[in-house]
């Protein structure tokens, strides 16, 4: 395991040393979950290091039933001075007026879980699993491909977005295809976009044929360019980057960005006293906003 983790990140990380003083007669008891959210940073503060998820989702207002999909998986492996947490996060948003979006969606994500699960969960625990001899960039994006072929072979005529995140250690890395966000959000405010809508307006927005706040009203806002299930060749959207440490990470469909900004959104995770809660706060609001699409959203507190 020793040698799967310097593989990945180099030297191990030196596990903290938390001293602590008891007074005698001092009684102590576990702390609730908003407890724990609302105490000082000193108690607050874990050992070993690990990343606390939530996530949430509706049907919305406007639409009979769900096409989204979400997938979530936390681990923490402390073995031998090293601290290594582990995630796996996965939205797809079924495309709305194709055939079997809902089979669309479900489909990619038990493929992209699976297969990242195979390649990277079983060597982290199983003394007798190989290490995988790819990259993870590679390992990601073998899992959209695969998704890809399974989505045409199981819902034919439908189509999804996909965004996965896998977090090892302090570095991320992003498989996306389609209109699903993610983003990292930093504690001092900031909201950085980590993906790149592949939709018609959004290209002609890169492009200087429209503005931004005509992509916002245009007609064809929700069309992509881009999807599983949809056409070849088929090219994902595959990056590394630190983790937003402290902050989150943010992943959601565009049920919840493309009605709500990004600084309501920034609002309601800062006043939130878990990421359980922020999720369902967050589809509070794009309900609130009229829920024209569906809404999935799921948030990573990274550790301090």
């Amino acid at each position: 395991m020793k040698k799967f983790f310097q593989k990945l990140f180099g030297a191990p990380e030196e596990v903290p040393v938390v001293e602590e003083e008891i007074s005698e007669g001092l009684t102590t008891m576990p702390l609730d979950e908003e407890e724990l959210d609302t105490a000082p940073d000193v108690v607050r503060r874990i050992v070993p290091e690990q990343f606390i998820a939530g996530s949430a989702y509706s049907v919305g207002k406007q639409r009979d039933h769900n096409e989204d999909s979400l997938f979530t998986f936390s681990a923490t492996i402390a073995s031998n001075n090293s601290i290594v947490p582990f995630g796996v996060y996965i939205i797809a948003d079924g495309m709305g007026g194709h055939q079997n979006g809902e089979v669309a969606s479900e489909v990619a994500v038990r493929v992209m879980s699976t297969h990242m699960m195979n390649k990277l969960l079983k060597p982290l625990y199983s003394v007798d699993s190989e290490m995988p001899q790819e990259s993870l960039q590679e390992i990601m994006e073998q899992g959209v491909m695969l998704a890809h072929e399974e989505v045409i072979r199981r819902a034919p005529g439908g189509g999804t977005t996909l965004t996965a995140a896998m977090i090892l250690g302090n570095r991320m890395t992003i498989a996306h295809v389609g209109d699903s966000r993610a983003y990292a959000v930093f504690l001092d405010g900031r909201m950085k976009t980590l993906t790149r809508d592949h939709s018609l307006v959004r290209r002609l927005e890169e492009l200087g044929q429209i503005t931004a706040e005509e992509a916002e009203i245009h007609p064809q806002r929700n069309v992509l360019y881009r999807a599983l299930g949809q056409g070849e060749p088929f090219d994902p959207d595959v990056s590394s980057a630190p983790i937003p440490k402290p902050g989150y990470l943010l992943i959601c469909s565009d049920g919840l960005w493309g009605v709500v900004s990004d600084m309501d959104m920034y609002q309601i995770i800062a006043e939130s006293p878990s990421p359980h809660r922020a999720c369902q706060a967050l589809i509070d609001a794009a309900n609130a906003a009229g829920g024209p699409d569906n809404i999935t959203a799921i948030l990573v507190r990274m550790p301090e």
